[in-house]
């Protein structure tokens, strides 16, 4: 049994606007919506590479992807936040999650990658 929605119940495919970045004290929170999928994982990618550039003119000292409106995260968004963590690395920062559901908490135990995003309290 599959944690994904159906594909007829997705009305965040419709409404979802793409994440912004907002100034957190010293973060850069990045907020997406509903699913993470290959659909969506551009607009992810753009958003948490626009946080880091707060982050590389000082504004912030690292970024947040608050994961708390997340329903859903296959390995392409994944990927995504991998990649935006080697960006991050590059660039002296790290990348934190705050709020990840059940279903992306386990996504990222099967695969190892828990241990590459530090958790944080939601900003």
């Amino acid at each position: 049994m599959s944690d994904r929605p159906e594909r007829s119940h997705r009305p965040d495919r419709e409404t979802e606007a793409p994440p912004g970045v907002d100034i957190v004290g010293r973060a850069a929170v990045v907020r997406p919506v509903g699913e993470i999928d290959i659909d969506t994982t551009p607009t992810l990618s753009r958003a948490l590479t626009h946080a880091l550039t707060f982050v590389a003119t000082s504004r912030a000292d690292h970024v947040v992807a608050d994961c708390s409106r997340v329903t859903f995260c296959d390995s392409s968004g994944l990927n995504a936040l991998i990649a935006a963590r080697l960006q991050a690395v590059e660039a002296g920062t790290t990348i934190h999650l705050a709020n990840p559901a059940p279903q992306l908490q386990r996504l990222l135990q099967m695969t190892g990658a828990a241990h590459l995003f530090p958790l944080e309290d939601p900003a």
